[in-house]
C-alpha cells in the first residue's frame, strides 16, 4: 500500500498483545491514566496554592490582592481553562487528532508552570494563559481516547474508566501535598516548580507509551478538507493574534482592568451555554424525540452549575478560611494550609469503589441518575453549612476552628462529587441528541464553566460579608436547587429515557 492510500487502520492499533496487559485492561490505559495523574497532579496541586499566592502580601512572594479579589481572579482563570475546553474538543476532532491535540495541550501545560516558577508577576499572568490554553486541548480529549482502547460493547470498558477516574483523584490527592509544603515553606514559586515537573514526567510516559494508544497516527476523525482546514487554522490564528493586540491596547489605555476581564469572562460563560442550547432546540437535525430529552437535561444542566459553584470554592474561599482560620496541627504535626485541597482527592479515592458497589448491589433498586444528581448538589450546599458552625459566635476574625471541621466538610464535598460527576457525565452523553454526540463534552464543561464565571462574582462578597453569612446563603440555595430536582423527579424519570 502506497501513501497515498490512505492510512492503514491496522497499524494504528496498539499490538495485539496490549488488550489483557495492564490489570486486565488494555496497556494504553496505564498510558493515558500515567498522564492523568500528573496532569491533576499539576492543575490541582497548582490551584491549591494559587489564591494563597495571589492573596499573600508583596513582601512574602505574593501578589498582594484582597481575599475577594483573589478568590474572584482564581475563579475567572477556571471559567477560562473550561470555556477553551470546548474549543479544544472542536480542534481534535476537526484539525489536530486526539493524540496531537493531548500532546501540544500537554506541552502548552508544561511551559505555563515553567513560566510561574519565574518570580515576575508578568510571568505569572503568561503560564495562566498557557496553562489555560493547554487544559482545553488536553483535557476533554484524554477520555475520548481511553474510549478507543474498548469496543463499544466490551464489559470492561466501564471499569476501564473507574480506573482512569481513580488516577485523576490520586493525582488530585498528591498534587497539593507536594506543591502546598513547597509553596508555603520554600516560597510560591517553588511549588509552581513542582507542578512543572510533574508536568513533565506526565509527557515523557504519555510519549514513549504511545505505541499503546489507539488513533495515536490518524490525524483529526472527522478532518475538515484540506481547503477549509487551511482557512480554519488562518482564522483561528488570525484571531488570536487580533484578540491579542486589542487586548493589549485596552490594557496600555487603562480601560481593560483585572477586574473587567473578570467580567467579561462571566458574561461569556453565561452566553455561551445559551447560545448552545438554542442551537440545539432549533437545529432541524434535532428530532422531537431528541428536543423532548433537552429538557430535562437543561434540569440536569444547571444541577452541575450548583455543586460546581460549591466544588470549585474548595481550591479558594475554603483554602482562604483554611489559611487564616483553621488550625494547621494535628498531633503535634504541623502542616501547610494547602493540604487541605488533598484531602478531597483522597475522599474521592477511597469513596468512588464504594459507591460503585453500592449501587452494583442495589442492582435496580438504585436511585435515579437523576436522584443521583440531586443529592450530590444537596450533599454539596450541606458541605457549605456545616462551616456555619465553627465560623459563628466569635468576637473577632482571628479564631482557630479544628482542622476536622474543614476536613468534615470536604467529606461531604467528595461524596456529592463521586454521585454527581459519574451520573451527570452518563447522562449528557444519553441525552444529547446524535448530531451533537461528537461535542457531548461541551455541554459539561460549559457547566463547569458558567460555575466558575458565577463564582468569580459571588467570591467578591467574601470579604465583604461574615464567614457565617457567606457560607449559610450559599450553601443553602445548593441544598434549595437539589431539592428542586427531588421535586421535579416525577417528570424527569418520565422525560430522561433512556436514562434511568
Amino acid at each position: 500500500m502506497t501513501d497515498t492510500d490512505g492510512p492503514d487502520p491496522e497499524a494504528d492499533q496498539p499490538p495485539p498483545g496490549d488488550d489483557h496487559a495492564f490489570l486486565g485492561h488494555p496497556r494504553g490505559l496505564a498510558t493515558l491514566s500515567g498522564l492523568e495523574v500528573w496532569e491533576r497532579f499539576s492543575f490541582l496541586g497548582m490551584q491549591a496554592i494559587l489564591v494563597l499566592y495571589f492573596a499573600d502580601t508583596v513582601a512574602n512572594g505574593g501578589l498582594g490582592m484582597d481575599p475577594g479579589s483573589a478568590a474572584s481572579v482564581a475563579a475567572a482563570y477556571g471559567t477560562m481553562v473550561y470555556l477553551v475546553s470546548v474549543a479544544g474538543g472542536w480542534l481534535a476532532d476537526r484539525i489536530l487528532g486526539s493524540y496531537r491535540a493531548v500532546l501540544y495541550g500537554g506541552v502548552l501545560i508544561a511551559c505555563g508552570h515553567y513560566a510561574m516558577a519565574v518570580p515576575t508577576a508578568a510571568m505569572t499572568w503568561v503560564g495562566l494563559g498557557l496553562i489555560s490554553a493547554g487544559t482545553g486541548l488536553l483535557k476533554p480529549n484524554v477520555a475520548s481516547m481511553v474510549g478507543k482502547l474498548y469496543r463499544t460493547d466490551d464489559e470492561r470498558r466501564d471499569a476501564g474508566f473507574a480506573l482512569y477516574y481513580m488516577g485523576i483523584n490520586i493525582g488530585a490527592f498528591a498534587g497539593p501535598l507536594i506543591t502546598a509544603w513547597l509553596g508555603e515553606r520554600q516560597g510560591w514559586h517553588w511549588g509552581f516548580s513542582a507542578a512543572a515537573i510533574g508536568m513533565t514526567a506526565g509527557l515523557v510516559q504519555y510519549v514513549l507509551g504511545r505505541r499503546h494508544l489507539a488513533g495515536r497516527k490518524h490525524s483529526a476523525e472527522y478532518a475538515l478538507a484540506p481547503d477549509a482546514m487551511r482557512a480554519a487554522i488562518r482564522k483561528i490564528v488570525g484571531g488570536c493574534l487580533a484578540f491579542a493586540v486589542i487586548a493589549t491596547l485596552l490594557a496600555a489605555i487603562g480601560w481593560l482592568t483585572m477586574a473587567r476581564f473578570v467580567d467579561v469572562l462571566t458574561l461569556v460563560s453565561v452566553i455561551a451555554p445559551i447560545v448552545y442550547f438554542a442551537v440545539m432546540f432549533r437545529s432541524p437535525r434535532v428530532t422531537a424525540e431528541e428536543r423532548g430529552r433537552l429538557r430535562p437535561y437543561v434540569v440536569l444542566f444547571l444541577a452541575s452549575v450548583a455543586f460546581n459553584f460549591i466544588l470549585f470554592q474548595a481550591y479558594s474561599t475554603m483554602m482562604l478560611l483554611a489559611s487564616t482560620n483553621a488550625r494547621t496541627t494535628i498531633l503535634g504535626f504541623d502542616f501547610p494550609a494547602g493540604w487541605y485541597a488533598s484531602a478531597l482527592g483522597a475522599f474521592e479515592v477511597a469513596l468512588a469503589p464504594v459507591v460503585a458497589a453500592l449501587w452494583v448491589r442495589m442492582g435496580r433498586r438504585q436511585p435515579h441518575a437523576s436522584n443521583k444528581i440531586a443529592i450530590g448538589v444537596i450533599l454539596g450546599g450541606l458541605s457549605f453549612l456545616l462551616m456555619v458552625i465553627p465560623t459563628s459566635g466569635h468576637a473577632d476574625e482571628t479564631y482557630k476552628m479544628a482542622a476536622w471541621w474543614i476536613v468534615g466538610s470536604y467529606l461531604l464535598l467528595g461524596l456529592g462529587d463521586v454521585l454527581l460527576e459519574t451520573s451527570g457525565m452518563s447522562a449528557t452523553t444519553k441525552l444529547a441528541p446524535k448530531a451533537y454526540a461528537s461535542q457531548t463534552m461541551a455541554l459539561w464543561f460549559l457547566s463547569l464553566a458558567l460555575a466558575n464565571g458565577i463564582q468569580a462574582q459571588v467570591v467578591k462578597l467574601y470579604d465583604q460579608v461574615s464567614h457565617p453569612v457567606y457560607f449559610g446563603v450559599n450553601g443553602a440555595i445548593a441544598v434549595a436547587a437539589g431539592l428542586v430536582v427531588v421535586a421535579l423527579a416525577p417528570w424527569l424519570r418520565r422525560t430522561m429515557h433512556p436514562v434511568h
